[in-house]
């Protein structure tokens, strides 16, 4: 009877403890998973508009080849919109990428990591690698920006789109998007490297 007793005041003191624990750091774990949610929601629209301009693009290049071989009658501005709207695809697609962590990567090492590990690999590399490149790029494209805009820079061919500043602007804006995307991938991967997923927290919630 003793012996129960004993077990029955240890379980509840476990389970105090593990509450209490909760009540303590459960408002710092669940702020760090309400900013990757966050951060989640804002790559999923980017990740929309993507989609959105990968499907322009695509009738874009479809109406162009049809007017050209079947019409005869060919668009410069087609043209070049179709690698404009690659090349925004490909600026604002990279900060999606970088939250889905679809990035190639071609390292043998890294595939044979524990979680926690590649947690470590992937703030190290966001940190050390990714901003600071980020950042440079950001910082010196700005002056290419404003040369194409004082200088009212068009298309060299006859018939091709104006306003190119619009598009070298987003060499910019899409490193500084990169650079904002990179703080919740490290929370992430931090949140990664302590074990504390939304699936961890709600059963940490139900016990």
């Amino acid at each position: 009877m003793k012996r129960l007793l004993q077990h029955f005041v240890k379980d509840k003191a476990s389970i105090f403890g593990r509450r209490f624990s909760l009540c303590i750091f459960g408002k710092r774990i669940s702020m760090l998973l309400t900013i990757e949610k966050w951060f989640d929601k804002i790559s999923h629209v980017i990740g929309h508009l993507c989609s959105g301009l990968m499907l322009v693009m695509m009738l874009n290049i479809f109406y162009d080849v049809f007017m050209r071989y079947l019409f005869k009658s060919g668009s410069i501005a087609l043209q070049e919109m179709e690698w404009h709207l690659f090349s925004v695809i490909i600026l604002l697609g990279t900060s999606y990428a970088l939250m889905e962590d679809s990035h190639v990567r071609v390292d043998v090492l890294y595939a044979k990591f524990s979680d926690k590990k590649k947690a470590l690999v992937n703030i190290f590399g966001a940190i050390v690698f990714m901003m600071p490149i980020a950042l440079l790029v950001a910082l010196s494209s700005v002056g290419f920006v404003m040369e194409a805009f004082t200088s009212n820079e068009i298309s060299s061919d006859p018939g091709g789109l104006t306003h190119r500043w619009i598009l070298k602007a987003l060499i910019p804006f899409s490193f500084w998007l990169l650079i904002f995307m990179t703080l919740g991938f490290i929370i992430k991967n931090i949140n990664i490297y302590r074990g504390v997923t939304k699936a961890y927290f709600r059963k940490q919630e139900e016990l």
